[in-house]
């Protein structure tokens, strides 16, 4: 299940739903308006398996990588944001919903950064 948070605009929503990736989006069909940061993790924790899209800087950290689901910190522009989640859907390292689990990634236009469950160091991705 892919999640929007509210940060993300209806535009970017509607241009990912046209192109028929499955999303819900936190206020409008799931979850509800206005929700903390850390009330969004609990959320993702009692959803099966979720990746959470966001433009909050504030979820890159790797104390949050989980088991349970995969955050996705979209470091790009609002009008950006559907184009880099399809990109983001379709690399070879995070095109299954089990790749993105545990993980914790920021995505940008020179690059994926990556936290992962039980690992230390920042991995690094280019892109395809």
């Amino acid at each position: 299940m892919n999640i929007l948070d509210e940060n993300i605009s209806k535009s970017q929503r509607q241009l990912l739903e046209s192109w028929r990736i499955s999303i819900k989006q936190i206020g409008v069909n799931t979850g509800r308006s206005g929700m903390k940061d850390n009330e969004i993790i609990s959320f993702l924790q009692g959803l099966r398996r979720p990746t959470f899209f966001t433009r909050d800087d504030g979820f890159f950290k790797s104390q949050l990588c989980h088991a349970r689901y995969g955050l996705i910190y979209l470091d790009v522009e609002k009008s950006e944001a559907a184009i880099f989640i399809r990109r983001l859907l379709k690399h070879s390292e995070f095109k299954t919903q089990a790749k993105r689990m545990g993980n914790v990634i920021r995505v940008s236009h020179a690059s994926l950064t990556c936290w992962r469950l039980h690992v230390q160091d920042e991995i690094h991705f280019k892109w395809a």
